[in-house]
């Protein structure tokens, strides 16, 4: 179908609809089914969708007694719980709008956000959370009220136990109430903001309307059409990924969520869902299949072990053939076949035997990764998109699976390439605009409606879009070379015991990178070789882990040109997180941050004696 006719079929069929009414769809279809479930002391917990309802329906006639409603916003500090998804949809049902706020940010950051948007009420999951806000309290003047999810409320603050006590009671006084307030929502009506978490500058409140969320529920489905499927929420839902997989995505399909409060746990939650739809960020897919290879190596059967990697060896041969259109000889075929309870057994050891459609997103994913898990049986199909886009916007379909590639457009979505590669976006997906920041709004938006989204693209011949690099993030050498760092660091990657690794030569004439070991892999590693180091900080120094380095760092250099080829390293004795500030809430690198932080070493690279390690040693003193 032609774009401008599915983009005006997409546009009559959500005309008029809301989150508010596909929630109401929601119960109507799926009344008694399991929708929320969480672990909790120990115990697990369930809401069904009709008890959901009955939550947001109380909570949202509390709001309205308390003075919440159209035009004002409200701010939600919670770990991934039934109570953050609830507090939303109250605030929505209410007339007014959701923030989301990282768990991560740090009280002035909070205070930002709150006076941008001048939210008038904030709930926040736990007494750690609730300090930044009293912290805050008296430089937000139109932040009058604060509910406390769990724990007991210092006066001046409000109960979650109590202000859902209250709902009850006047939703059972007046059921018809909460009717009344969500069908006075409107399309056009503001559902959120989105704080995009930018390095420098204040961020900006990525604005949706009713509108774009709805559009863009139905332009997805109709690429991927599962309904009622099993996920782990477990990204942050202050990023827009989690948001509109784990809250509006699953209304809309019927989605039952098992809700991870903590990403370190993630693989817990996995064994127990088992879910039947699930989305890794890059780094996730990297772990779990470091996790799958460091078990299968630690076999103590050798004939056991050997038949194993074999199997997986030849599951990967095979896909490469396949993906590059070649055949695949009918006795590697039929080993492969053989071997498909052994791959399904390997995805069970991280949950996901009965995964259906595994999705990569917000960064990219390195072939080995994508050769491994096709290899297992389940391909990663990878979905692109921003935060600007309601979240996705291109998408690898079912059935054509490609890697890398970031696939073609979703329905009703209109892409081009600008004159210097930059992916344009256009659809019913584009933001309102960034709040209250026209100039910002138009340097993103064009005035024929295009996103552009800084990221440098090129358009394969079977149409799909394949990401080069962020138009920001070109490493520029002192000879004026322009180099993709993320090209390199996805090669950089290729040993299991790298966990991390950073590009940097901008202004200099040659190439370094920054190398973080796995924290899971690197001991395993060591152990296997006899080496007693139990930490990344031991491993560090350790000179067989400096050789395995070298040698992947030596492996990356053959497929890359002379320019911009590794020439030194340097190994930091120290692990990455959201939380010490090296990576963003969904693992992505702070590029900033980092040359910022490890400053020192990276000039020392430089220096003279250079520092770190050098990847080619006989090369470096025959040119000396």
């Amino acid at each position: 179908m032609d774009v401008t006719a599915e983009r005006a079929e997409i546009d009559a069929k959500v005309s008029g609809k809301t989150v508010c009414t596909i929630f109401a769809e929601a119960v109507r279809k799926w009344s008694d089914r399991p929708a929320l479930r969480w672990k909790r002391d120990g115990e697990w917990h369930q809401l069904s969708w009709k008890q959901y309802r009955d939550d947001v329906a109380a909570l949202t006639l509390a709001l309205r007694e308390l003075g919440f409603g159209p035009g004002q916003f409200g701010l939600i500090m919670a770990r991934n719980a039934p109570e953050h998804l609830i507090a939303d949809l109250g605030l929505v049902h209410a007339g007014g709008a959701a923030i989301s706020v990282y768990v991560t940010l740090a009280p002035e950051q909070v205070e930002y956000m709150a006076n941008h948007s001048e939210a008038t009420i904030a709930f926040v999951e736990d007494e750690a959370f609730l300090k930044k806000f009293l912290a805050i309290r008296s430089s937000t003047p139109h932040l009058k009220k604060i509910v406390l999810l769990r724990g007991v409320a210092p006066e001046g603050v409000m109960s979650w136990g109590d202000l859902m006590e209250r709902g009850r009671a006047l939703l059972a006084a007046d059921g018809a109430a909460f009717d009344a307030s969500w069908r006075a929502v409107g399309p056009e009506d503001t559902v959120s903001l989105i704080y995009t978490s930018g390095t420098t500058g204040p961020p900006k409140g990525v604005e949706y309307s009713h509108n774009n969320i709805v559009w863009t529920l139905e332009s997805c489905r109709r690429l991927f059409d599962q309904e009622n499927d099993i996920i782990v929420s477990y990204l942050p839902l202050a990023h827009v990924a989690e948001r509109f997989i784990s809250q509006w995505n699953a209304i809309y399909l019927g989605r039952e969520i098992y809700f991870c409060p903590d990403p370190n746990e993630l693989l817990a939650y996995l064994l127990q869902a088992r879910p039947t739809y699930f989305v890794g960020v890059p780094r996730v897919w990297e772990k779990l299949m470091a996790g799958i290879q460091a078990g299968v190596a630690a076999e103590p059967d050798e004939a056991k072990r050997q038949m194993a990697q074999g199997a997986i060896a030849a599951a990967q041969q095979a896909y490469r053939l396949q993906r590059d259109g070649n055949a695949v000889p009918p006795e590697l075929a039929a080993g492969v076949a053989k071997a498909q309870p052994l791959y399904s057994l390997l995805r069970g050891k991280v949950g996901l035997d009965r995964c259906e459609l595994a999705i990569t997103s917000t960064a990219p994913c390195r072939p080995e990764v994508h050769e491994f898990w096709a290899g297992l049986g389940m391909p990663l199909y990878e979905v692109w998109g921003m935060s600007e886009l309601t979240g996705p916007a291109t998408a690898v379909p079912p059935g054509d699976h490609k890697a890398p590639s970031v696939g073609i457009p979703l329905p009703g979505v209109e892409a081009r390439l600008g004159e210097d590669g930059e992916l344009l976006i256009r659809g019913g997906n584009v933001m309102v605009g960034y709040f209250r920041d026209p100039s910002k709004t138009a340097e993103t938006i064009d005035k024929d409606g295009w996103v552009h989204s800084g990221d440098i693209a090129e358009l394969r011949p079977d149409g799909h879009y394949k990401i080069i690099d962020r138009k920001k993030e070109l490493i520029i050498t002192s000879a004026g070379k322009n180099i993709s760092p993320a090209n390199l660091e996805a090669l950089a990657k290729s040993s299991p015991i790298i966990g991390q690794a950073v590009a940097v030569g901008d202004s200099r004439n040659f190439i370094s990178v920054l190398v973080v070991l796995d924290p899971q892999v690197g001991p395993v590693w060591a152990k296997a070789r006899g080496i007693a180091a139990a930490s990344t900080t031991e491993l560090a120094d350790e000179p067989a882990v400096v050789e395995e380095v070298r040698r992947a760092l030596g492996v990356a250099n053959s497929h890359l040109s002379r320019v911009e080829q590794f020439k030194r390293f340097t190994i930091l004795p120290t692990e990455w997180s959201p939380e010490s500030e090296e990576l963003t809430p969904t693992l992505k690198l702070r590029r900033k941050v980092i040359e910022a932080k490890y400053q020192p070493q990276i000039e020392a690279m430089y220096g003279q004696p250079p520092g770190g390690h050098s990847v080619d040693p006989e090369r470096e003193t025959a040119s000396a």
